[in-house]
C-alpha cells in the first residue's frame, strides 16, 4: 500500500514556473511505476511524465523540454518542475504509483497505476 500527496500547486502567469512535490507513505516507491497526471476541466486525465520501474522517464510531447520529472529516493518524494507554464497547461495535476512492476510502455498510461493523490491545481493565466 503505498499512499501520495500533492503539494505545491498555484496561480501563475504565462512563461512562469511552478514545482510540484509528491510525498509518500506506507510501502516505498521501489518497483513502482510514479507519474504526474492532469485533467482540465472537461477533458481526459493524461500522463504528463512518469519513471518506470527500471528508472526511464517519458514525457508526454506537449510538455517535452519545459516539463522536469524527478525523484528523490532517500525522502519518497517525487517532483515535477514545470517551466515556461502556458494557459493549455491549467488543470488539476495528480500523483500516482503503481502496485506493480511497470515497463515504460505503461508509464503514462492511467491504467497501470493503483495508487493516486487527492490533486493539486494549477491555473496559468495568460
Amino acid at each position: 500500500q503505498v499512499h501520495v500527496m500533492e503539494s505545491g500547486g498555484g496561480s501563475v502567469q504565462s512563461g512562469g514556473s511552478l514545482r510540484l512535490s509528491c510525498g509518500a507513505s506506507g510501502d516505498t516507491y521501489r518497483r513502482h511505476c510514479l507519474g504526474w497526471f492532469r485533467q482540465g476541466v472537461g477533458k481526459e486525465r493524461e500522463g504528463v511524465a512518469g519513471i518506470d520501474s527500471d528508472g526511464k522517464i517519458l514525457y508526454a510531447d506537449s510538455v517535452k523540454g519545459r516539463f522536469t520529472i524527478s525523484l528523490d529516493n532517500a525522502n519518497n518524494t517525487l517532483y515535477l518542475q514545470m517551466n515556461s507554464l502556458k494557459p493549455e497547461d491549467t488543470a488539476m495535476y495528480y500523483c500516482a504509483a503503481s502496485a506493480y512492476y511497470c515497463s515504460s510502455w505503461y508509464a503514462l498510461q492511467r491504467s497501470a497505476y493503483t495508487y493516486w493523490g487527492q490533486g493539486t491545481q494549477v491555473t496559468v493565466s495568460s
